[in-house]
């Protein structure tokens, strides 16, 4: 069925901040009244919607964004009294004296691309980063500490229902596996460091997430689709497009690390998904096709630095007895990033 994006013509302005205040909404914000939030990552996708949902809660939030660049920064978060920059490479140490009660450690290499041409900074990046943020909460007696892996640590597997238990094949003597291969080890250095020196540690294993915000240079498949029926181009697929999994949309996922932050076990891993996004590549395009958008093939050898094909629905029951649920379906998913992405071009 056609994507219907009737009704969404006069929405298309400020979808992440509709999205900030939706889920101060969703979450009761009130367990972070009077204190200090430290977020790695923080214009990132995932660690800009953090921050702007917690200065637009009715609470007294301090936030600590550690970013690489200023200036993006400011333009997109503004000046706020309750808002710090941390100006800095999270390869570094961290650089302030200032306590944290809970900490969100989202800073990551992203881009697929990068899995191929750059595995050793992919790994290094997170390796240091992950150290350095932990060595800093080791004697800061904080609250609450949350992990953004991914569902790539559970590998090839022979099992569609993916429990966080389950874990499956990853060959490491492929680049590409750098970026898996590098969760995994930051998973369980957080575990580590979660045993040895009492860190609340917990992780929230991220299906691939979207919604608004996304930029038009991110070159996932979800961001490729959008721009193709933006741009009124047909899509491109360079594979069968075999690979099935599920999908989770930005508040879904803020709200479900919030949750996992605040409410989770320690030294425990929380899957995050929507489980009735269920859907292959193949059929997530075909659902965007219209009179000027169709799915076409253009299958060749090159490495794009795409995962191995797998099929992997994350099993969220854990998650949910915390009191989290999914939100958001796939086709209103894309419906705001395909209106926010036009904002943006506007």
């Amino acid at each position: 069925m056609p994507l219907d994006l009737s009704g969404w013509e006069n929405k298309m302005n400020k979808f992440v901040e509709q999205d900030a205040k939706t889920i101060t909404e969703q979450f009761d914000m009130a367990v972070f009244d009077n204190k200090t939030v430290l977020i790695t990552g923080a214009t990132g996708l995932i660690g800009s919607l953090c921050v702007k949902s917690l200065l637009a809660s009715k609470y007294n939030v301090n936030v600590l964004a550690l970013v690489r660049n200023k200036e993006k920064a400011l333009k997109m978060f503004g000046v706020n009294n309750n808002l710090t920059l941390l100006v800095q490479d999270i390869q570094d140490e961290i650089n302030t004296t200032q306590k944290a009660d809970y900490i969100i450690h989202s800073a990551s290499t992203t881009a697929s691309k990068d899995f191929v041409e750059k595995p050793v900074e992919t790994i290094m990046t997170s390796l240091n980063g992950t150290k350095n943020i932990l060595e800093f909460a080791k004697n800061k007696n904080c609250l609450g500490f949350v992990y953004l892996s991914s569902l790539e640590v559970y590998g090839i597997t022979d099992k569609e229902e993916i429990c966080e238990n389950d874990y499956g094949y990853i060959n490491f003597l492929e680049p590409r596996a750098s970026y898996s291969e590098g969760k995994r080890l930051c998973e369980n250095l957080c575990i580590s460091y979660g045993s040895e020196y009492a860190i609340p540690v917990k992780i929230a294993r991220l299906t691939q997430t979207f919604g608004a915000g996304v930029t038009k240079e991110d070159n996932r498949v979800f961001a490729q689709f959008a721009k193709s029926v933006i741009e009124k181009r047909n899509i491109i697929l360079h594979t069968k497009g075999n690979t099935k999994r599920s999908y989770c949309y930005t508040t879904d996922a803020v709200c479900a690390i919030f949750t996992i932050l605040t409410k989770g076990e320690n030294n425990n891993a929380y899957n995050v998904a929507n489980k009735n996004t269920y859907i292959s590549i193949y059929d997530m395009a075909k659902s965007l096709e219209n009179e000027n958008t169709k799915v076409i093939f253009e299958i060749d050898n090159k490495n794009r630095g795409y995962n191995p094909e797998i099929k992997i629905n994350l099993n969220t029951k854990k998650l949910e007895t915390l009191g989290w649920s999914a939100k958001t379906p796939l086709n209103e998913m894309f419906k705001k990033l395909i209106c926010s992405m036009e904002e943006d071009n506007a």
